[in-house]
């Protein structure tokens, strides 16, 4: 028996188990990687964390079991709102993104552009702009086209 009359004999039964081993080795992969996530997602929950939940809400954990999911977790939305929630309804953990402005650091720099305001006003400050015409470091004319110079 030669390799082409093998192939056509029982070339696609092979090709079955093939595939066969294959769906089982994906499928149990991929859920390998789910229960990883959500071992990750458990260990992420803790109270005080910031969270997402599946309505789009967002608020923080007041309390929270990992062992028992079908105990309600409490998320506190606002001060003073906390409501109960299923645990699976729990989307993600939030992670405060790099360059995040907070209200309080908002709030600062909103009292210092205020101050800084007043002190233009106040003429106790001057404006960069004012520093360049000042010291005739800015050679670019009010008319003139963007990005050119005088020639005087």
């Amino acid at each position: 028996m030669d390799f082409a009359t093998f192939l056509s004999n029982y070339g696609l039964i092979i090709l079955l188990v093939v595939l066969l081993v294959f769906m089982f080795w994906s499928s149990r992969r991929r859920m390998q990687k789910q229960k990883a996530e959500q071992e990750e997602k458990a260990r992420q929950t803790v109270p005080g964390s910031e969270v997402l939940l599946q309505g789009g809400l967002y608020g923080t954990i007041v309390s929270y079991d990992a062992e028992n999911l079908d105990q309600p977790a409490i998320v506190e939305l606002a001060p003073g709102v906390q409501i109960k929630v299923h645990s699976q309804a729990i989307l993600r953990v939030v992670t405060p993104e790099a360059g995040a402005v907070t209200e309080d650091e908002y709030l600062a720099a909103e009292e210092s552009h205020a101050e800084y305001a007043e002190g233009v006003a106040n003429g106790d400050i001057s404006s960069i702009s004012d520093d360049q015409h000042a010291t005739g470091k800015d050679k670019t004319e009010p008319d003139a086209e963007p990005g050119t110079k005088s020639q005087g």
